[in-house]
């Protein structure tokens, strides 16, 4: 198969808000491929290479040679060069990476020169976001999408699941299970304005557990005899920069384990420090200054050969409690009495932490879905956006980028943007926003900067109207910058459909 063949596809892609056309025109590639291109094109068509790493960026791709008159580059070749370029390191190696890049670049054409700048600095707006992708592997394998979903956030990789669905068809897809040591996507919590709402959504009246939502990195904790990885919730091995939560790990009493929770670090009143303070911290493999993270529990996936993904809650928070020490436990209640939830949320709050999760006792944990059996809620609303560009300040702020640009994901998949904010920056901010946002840089208009829409942000809100100001109809009241998420990508961000329920 050529590249050619994917970049068409890419375009019909982006040029339709039919998820139907879209999900046809997926699936049509994927049944052509071989069996060997299938991890290729699956990669390809959610708009990444297979290399998680190049070496390139936009300075590397600022100026290419002359394009090919026609197209002729196989994607054999395009992802046997960029395994080439990803190895590439030592003395010597940015002019072999240059020579490299003109070599693979100077043999695409011009469409094919566009696609492949954006998708290896991560700028290709296609509108195929993974739940689509799995959506055309399963109609090209003729497989149920819940199987291919399944095995999918099971091994971490629609890509994986792409190949078995393909080569093994639904009986390969259900081989893949919970693998201790296999970070998995974690389940996601939905949102709601208050925790009345919340209950409703989660159980419809029934009672509710109702768990402190601590303001931490998410940790997934694997245990295997003497043997612990520790993954982010966008599986990032980080265990070499937990110690303290490794030592926690072996001193449980199971001989293997998943656990779900968060890090954070604490003061000497046992108050959560801020989150900043606790993102510096696990972003290091030491503990400067002293600083200790300490993890906390809600959740158990496996404990000695058994899984519990497919069990109710009240079975996996059992088992829970009868293997981690209560200081190692999230703080939670059952009730099916708003103001009793409500009491709690206000010792939760009281205790510095960030609000609370409201979740279904019955539920089983739908690894990597964001459904109504969790629901996140919160006294200030706040919105995980993506920035979409900078502009350059004035005034005491000149010299700085200040007001940022802010988007949600639209419902096909791109980033639609709501408005813009530059309140609540410290003079630390937006000095680091600065660098960052030069970092990722792709263009500029006027006085804006715009960026590869990859950083996260927080944002706080006092509500939502209706607006014909930005593409996305709707305008976000008072929004102020509470905190940049480096532990969150684009991906991970807020939907315009979770904003929009806002007003």
């Amino acid at each position: 198969m050529l590249l050619h063949d994917v970049v068409i596809t890419s375009t019909a892609v982006a040029s339709t808000r039919s998820r139907k056309t879209k999900v046809a025109a997926l699936a049509d590639l994927l049944a052509r491929a071989d069996l060997d291109e299938i991890e290729i094109v699956t990669s390809y068509l959610g708009g990444a290479l297979l290399q998680r790493r190049t070496g390139l960026g936009w300075r590397g791709l600022g100026s290419l040679p002359n394009p090919a008159p026609e197209a002729s580059l196989s994607l054999r070749e395009v992802n046997g060069a960029f395994a080439d370029l990803a190895v590439l390191a030592g003395p010597g190696s940015q002019g072999a990476r240059a020579a490299a890049v003109g070599a693979l670049f100077g043999r695409a054409t011009s469409p094919e020169q566009e696609w492949l700048r954006g998708v290896v600095t991560g700028a290709l707006r296609q509108g195929a976001l993974e739940s689509l992708v799995q959506e055309a592997v399963a109609v090209a394998a003729e497989v149920p999408l819940r199987a291919v979903r399944r095995a999918a956030m099971l091994s971490g990789s629609t890509v994986v699941a792409a190949r078995l669905a393909v080569t093994g068809g639904e009986s390969a897809l259900h081989d893949i299970g919970l693998e201790v040591l296999r970070p998995v996507q974690p389940m996601l919590a939905s949102s709601a304005p208050s925790v009345a709402d919340a209950m409703t959504k989660a159980t419809d009246g029934a009672p509710a557990s109702i768990d402190t939502k601590l303001d931490g990195i998410r940790i997934q904790v694997h245990r295997r005899d003497d043997q612990v990885v520790i993954a982010t919730r966008t599986l990032e091995d980080i265990t070499a920069r937990l110690p303290e939560v490794v030592a926690v790990a072996l001193a449980l009493p199971a001989d293997s384990f998943v656990l779900d929770g968060e890090a954070l670090a604490l003061d000497g009143a046992g108050r959560p420090r801020p989150f900043q303070e606790t993102a510096s911290r696990t972003a290091r493999a030491s503990q400067d200054g002293g600083l200790h993270v300490t993890p906390y529990f809600f959740d158990l996936l496996h404990l000695d050969g058994t899984d519990l993904l497919d069990e109710p809650a009240t079975t996996r928070l059992a088992a829970l409690e009868a293997l981690v020490p209560a200081d190692h436990l999230a703080a939670r209640i059952v009730t099916d009495d708003p103001r009793v939830a409500e009491t709690f949320v206000s010792e939760v709050l009281a205790a510095g932490h960030e609000g609370v999760v409201v979740k279904d006792p019955a539920a089983a944990y739908d690894a990597g879905r964001r459904g109504s059996s969790w629901v996140k809620v919160k006294p200030v609303h706040t919105l995980d956006l993506v920035v979409l560009a900078v502009e350059w300040g004035s005034g005491r702020r000149e010299g700085l980028l200040s007001n940022i640009h802010l988007g949600a994901r639209g419902p096909d998949g791109d980033l639609v943007m709501l408005g813009k904010t530059f309140k609540g920056m410290t003079d630390e901010m937006l000095a680091w926003q600065t660098e960052r946002f030069l970092d990722l840089e792709t263009h500029r208009d006027g006085h804006a900067v715009h960026v590869r829409p990859e950083q996260v942000v927080e944002i706080a809100i006092d509500g939502v109207q209706r607006s014909t100001r930005y593409p996305g109809g709707v305008a976000l009241r008072f929004a102020r910058v509470v905190r940049y998420r480096d532990d969150k990508r684009a991906e991970d961000a807020d939907s315009l459909r979770t904003v929009r329920a806002f007003l």
